[in-house]
């Protein structure tokens, strides 16, 4: 059986991180620095990951930190999720994005790093086979239940139910798609701004679940799957409190990432259930969050190493 989560993450230093207006058009929670320029925007996001990187090696997480190259210009590199995913049966899956400039994120010399590095065999390259849309946007899109096969994902003009579908055929996950909106109704980018996962527990907003039918389904599959549900409100999403990610110390004890953005927006007794389930890490993500609309579970690209090479890595 897969595991949850993992020990290993894949984080990019941003080169150029920045405001990106392709993005925005589907992104609600990007806001334009009108005050600030560019170079300050960026030296501060650098700041941030930084702190972040510390924070999670001082925890016990092992990152593999992978400079950004200066050009192309990738306002949005700071978020490999929604482009690589890696899985223990030696898979690396790179996705078809929706903006032109996310694009250029795709790093064949990356792949190639980690298949040589940690054993990766095999390679599905979604954006060849959909160049122009539609578009799955990694696990931004998708929230996996890797021991369970199953796959959460809120549809959107990033989240396609073909390509959905396609990824399950290939990979033996088993979708559950719905719609999911904002308190405008709009629909929500990404299914990771809703919705996170852990060993025995969900944190996720049903009240952006407008289909009762819906709701219904994602609730059951979680009950059945062993996930007690931590509800947080529309309000709470706003303020990025659905993206977080569990990660494993070096001992493999459970730690729920999250922004100190998320973790003043949760109540009391939401905190108190997470941290009886999780050690919480709150960074600091002020700029990375206000300017490029996504949090501390975007930062982070989970590294699975295949199961016959894993004792070397672990």
């Amino acid at each position: 059986m897969s595991a949850l989560s993992t020990h290993l993450i894949l984080m990019i230093r941003p080169y150029q991180f920045g405001f990106n207006p392709e993005t925005a058009e589907s992104n609600a929670f990007q806001q334009q620095d009108d005050q600030s320029g560019a170079k300050d925007i960026a030296s501060r996001a650098q700041q941030e990951f930084d702190q972040m990187v510390a924070r999670l090696t001082e925890a016990g997480v092992q990152v593999l930190v992978v400079e950004d190259t200066p050009s192309p210009l990738k306002p949005d590199a700071v978020f490999p999720n929604n482009w690589i995913t890696l899985h223990d049966d030696g898979k690396i899956i790179t996705y078809p994005m929706q903006a032109n400039a996310r694009r250029q994120e795709v790093r064949e010399d990356i792949v190639d790093q980690l298949m040589s590095v940690y054993g990766f065999s095999s390679r599905l390259a979604f954006e060849k086979d959909y160049p122009d849309g539609p578009f799955l946007e990694g696990t931004g899109s998708m929230i996996l239940d890797r021991p369970n096969r199953v796959v959460y994902a809120c549809l959107s003009p990033r989240t396609d139910r073909q390509v959905l579908e396609e990824w399950c055929r290939q990979t033996g996950y088993r979708p559950i798609a719905f719609r999911s909106v904002d308190s405008q109704g709009k629909e929500i980018y990404h299914t990771n701004v809703m919705m996170a996962l852990g060993n025995d527990y969900a944190v996720i907003c049903l009240e952006s679940i407008p289909d009762p039918k819906d709701r219904q389904l994602v609730t059951d599959t979680l009950q059945s799957t062993g996930k007690a549900i931590v509800e947080i409100s529309l309000d709470q999403v706003n303020q990025f409190a659905g993206n977080m990610l569990q990660v494993l110390n070096k001992n493999g004890d459970p730690i729920l990432v999250m922004s100190e953005q998320a973790r003043q927006a949760l109540h009391a007794d939401q905190l108190e259930r997470l941290e009886a389930r999780a050690q919480v890490l709150a960074i600091p993500l002020w700029t990375i969050e206000r300017i490029g609309g996504g949090s501390a579970r975007c930062m982070m690209a989970e590294i699975f190493p295949p199961k016959k090479v894993q004792s070397n890595h672990s």
